[in-house]
């Protein structure tokens, strides 16, 4: 009933035909009976809803299939979303600060990730792609934001822990790079400068991008403040392999 609940939330207010309930459920080897095991299903979710939803009747039967109707229910990912627009727009206006602090909102709400190798359907497997790059979105604006308001080390935090996920990412190894020189720590930035190198010659056979590489020159000549100027000009790394 888990996935079921978790393919009508992630299609909330659109159809779900009874063919791709199936296939959430079952993949390709359903059972002989699936029409009726989901139908049974459906009607123990529904009761379920109603109980515990300010809608009065969560799931509707509507040909090919059944249609989830939140209403004046609200889901975190609705808020998650909204929260990291706010941000996103505090950042455009220079209001760093103020972007943290909203973009911390957001990530606070995030419980987990979809698990999508526990579910073979299609649905879910979209659904789970699509919002775990919405959660590196919002770390990565979380990191600039707080870079950006002299909040370093806090941010040093933040891309460890998402170079550690996606070491092929080369923006996140400039990102931390200036956070580090900023907070002091310039050797360790430039071991990071070495560890990029490696891991893009190792894994994909190339050296770093250019803005990497221009990253390392700004920081062994201590002109930080041009390196801010250019990231706040839009300047980014040329290469980022997820």
């Amino acid at each position: 009933m888990e996935v079921l609940l978790r393919t009508l939330l992630v299609r909330n207010g659109q159809v779900v035909s009874l063919d791709q309930l199936t296939q959430e459920l079952w993949g390709a080897a359903p059972p002989v009976r699936a029409g009726a095991s989901l139908h049974v299903y459906v009607s123990q979710l529904r009761k379920l809803l109603n109980k515990l939803s300010l809608t009065r009747e969560c799931i509707t039967t509507r040909s090919p299939g059944y249609v989830l109707n939140l209403g004046r229910d609200e889901l975190d990912l609705d808020v998650f979303m909204a929260l990291s627009e706010k941000g996103r727009l505090q950042m455009d206006v220079g209001d760093h600060a103020a972007a943290a602090e909203s973009l911390s909102q957001a990530l606070a709400l995030w419980r987990e990730p979809v698990h999508a190798s526990s579910f073979e359907g299609p649905i879910i497997q979209e659904f789970a792609n699509e919002t775990e790059e919405l959660r590196v979105e919002c770390q990565e604006l979380l990191a600039r934001s707080l870079l950006a308001s002299d909040q370093a080390r806090e941010a040093i935090r933040i891309l460890y822990s998402l170079i550690v996920e996606y070491p092929l990412r080369e923006d996140f190894y400039a990102l931390l790079m200036e956070a580090l020189s900023r907070s002091g720590r310039r050797a360790d930035a430039l071991m990071v400068y070495q560890t990029a190198r490696r891991t893009m010659r190792e894994e994909l056979g190339l050296e770093p991008c250019r803005f990497l590489q221009e990253t390392q020159e700004f920081i062994l000549n201590d002109r930080l403040d041009e390196l801010r100027f250019i990231r706040a000009a839009g300047g980014k790394t040329q290469r980022a392999v997820s």
